[in-house]
């Protein structure tokens, strides 16, 4: 029964995670000076974006890949304290 406690406190640690990054969200667009520290995001030299007339297409393949990398660190982390 101990390992559904741990796994209940993965979770707890994923959804304050995931609330924290909504909230810096929505500051972004309302406090001066966050937004742009947000204006990377989708635009890195990686992704790719093709605009036309009546079309546009966006597909964030380096800033995917940067985020894969950040959760990974962040969840290696977590499931390294909780083994301790």
């Amino acid at each position: 029964m101990a390992e559904w406690g741990s796994l209940g406190k993965v979770f707890i640690g994923i959804g304050l995670c995931v609330a924290l990054v909504g909230l810096l969200l929505l500051m972004a667009d309302r406090v001066s000076g966050v937004g742009h520290l947000l204006g990377w995001f989708g635009k890195l030299p990686g992704d790719i974006s093709i605009r036309r007339e009546n079309f546009s297409f966006s597909f964030p393949l380096a800033t995917s890949l940067l985020l894969s990398i950040i959760f990974s660190l962040v969840f290696y982390c977590i499931t390294w304290i909780f083994r301790r």
